[in-house]
């Protein structure tokens, strides 16, 4: 412990007499130690510009040894099994001797309310595990690019009204770091179950570039009165459209449904992006066209990049057949929209069928959905449900926009559908189209 105490620091502010001060609990990552974050993050540097500034209040900040072994020096092959385990352990660690050592020691504020836990990846998980498991100890939580350690949402949280609890729970990620998908399942958890948080994407990789900008936002919330209303406003970039290609980083969906873009043109004059509405994208000095969006709607939306005026698909998206073209897609993200998300449920199948048609003289195409268990059992007859597509869209409409696949899947394995077989059809003349309608008028047939 002796060793750990000279990692310790505090403002020199914190010196008044009888003055009691609430902690922050800073974790550092699986190749650091208690020095990582003194030696490469410059708290106190960081702490001591903001405490000037008058955007922080006064706080003790303790830098421990996340690894909970008699050595717990990082050599030798930190990814061994005895020095990860040594990372869950640090939790009994932390709560029965750290806490209470640092208590005895410093003049610090023993409720919850005046404890927080953040960290960097090993450490941003520790903090999700420890802080979401142990509420009754913390009520601030900061995971910074969160490592695979961290535990799934629904185990992290079984009873996610408890994270209600929390002051502030803080999760960020650089947008280019391969382990986002471990910050961005936490956050998609928190907002199904409408618990407010903070997530905050920003530029860059699994670096300190990213971790020194999240203890500069992050503490300057600390110990002091949140407006939960703001939270969706703190990010500065968005989440990837599931309906990018892969690893396409735009465009990016913001937690208000605003929509960022970013289109490298060089030669170009005029980029906009025409989403029902036309928006102007800026260009910058290395030739890329940059714009946001005013918040769209929850839903599938097309739309096309006019560059110099001619309309053209967007690479970085995949496309769909509609407004009587291939044009690109997007999909907004909306409250209740899981009942059409890929989920371990038993899966039917989409079939592409030829048939020949007498009315056209010609071959015609058409997409059919076939129940779990359809091909088990080849001598059952089902019922069958013929789905039209809308205007300027094809047979494919159906399958690929509207999720129709996935919604029977779900339906079936919660019960509230019949295994049907479903029929995607051709069609000369079409309806108008409304993709969150569409898709939330399933029924029992």
């Amino acid at each position: 412990m002796e060793q750990q105490e000279k990692l310790w620091f505090t403002h020199p502010r914190v010196s008044k007499k009888n003055e009691k001060y609430p902690v922050l609990y800073l974790l550092h990552g699986i190749g650091g130690d208690e020095k990582e974050w003194f030696n490469q993050g410059k708290p106190n540097i960081i702490l001591d510009n903001l405490y000037a500034q008058g955007k922080l209040q006064p706080m003790i900040v303790v830098l421990p040894n996340g690894r909970a072994m008699k050595d717990d020096r990082a050599t030798g092959n930190i990814m061994a099994q005895d020095k990860v385990e040594a990372f869950a352990t640090f939790e009994k660690d932390l709560l029965t001797d750290l806490i209470p050592f640092v208590e005895k020691k410093y003049p610090v504020k023993k409720d919850r309310d005046n404890r927080a836990l953040a960290g960097l990846s090993m450490g941003g998980g520790q903090t999700q595990n420890f802080a979401f498991g142990n509420i009754d100890k913390f009520a601030w939580l900061g995971a910074f690019s969160s490592a695979p350690n961290t535990k799934e949402p629904n185990k992290l949280l079984p009873n996610p009204q408890d994270a209600l609890k929390l002051k502030l729970i803080f999760i960020s990620c650089g947008d280019a770091d391969g382990l986002m998908p471990f910050s961005k399942r936490t956050s998609d958890y928190l907002r199904k179950n409408k618990i407010p948080h903070i997530f905050y994407i920003e530029p860059g990789g699994h670096d300190f570039k990213v971790w020194k900008n999240d203890l500069y936002i992050f503490s300057q919330l600390l110990f002091k009165p949140v407006d939960k209303t703001k939270f969706e406003g703190f990010t500065v970039l968005g989440t990837p459209a599931a309906t990018n290609i892969r690893n396409a980083r735009y465009p990016q969906i913001l937690p208000d449904g605003r929509v960022m873009f970013k289109v490298k043109a060089p030669e170009a004059q005029k980029v906009q992006i025409d989403l029902g509405k036309k928006y102007d994208l800026k260009k910058d000095a290395d030739g890329f066209w940059t714009g946001t969006t005013d918040p769209q709607s929850g839903s599938f939306h097309y739309y096309s990049l006019l560059i110099d005026g001619v309309a053209v698909a967007d690479p970085s998206s995949e496309t769909f057949y509609g407004m009587g073209r291939y044009a690109s897609g997007i999909d907004i993200p909306f409250e209740g929209d899981d009942f059409y998300a890929l989920k371990d449920v038993p899966h039917g199948d989409i079939r592409i069928k030829n048939f020949y048609s007498k009315v056209t003289n010609s071959w015609r195409r058409i997409f059919i959905y076939t129940p779990p268990g359809y091909d088990q059992n080849p001598a059952e007859s089902y019922p069958a449900l013929y789905i039209l597509h809308g205007g300027g869209e094809d047979e494919s409409g159906w399958a690929n926009q509207g999720k129709t696949n996935l919604i029977l899947d779900n339906l079936i394995a919660e019960g509230k559908a019949k295994k049907n077989g479903h029929h995607y059809a051709g069609c000369e003349y079409r309806t108008g189209r409304n993709p969150k309608l569409w898709r939330t008028q399933s029924s029992d047939v």
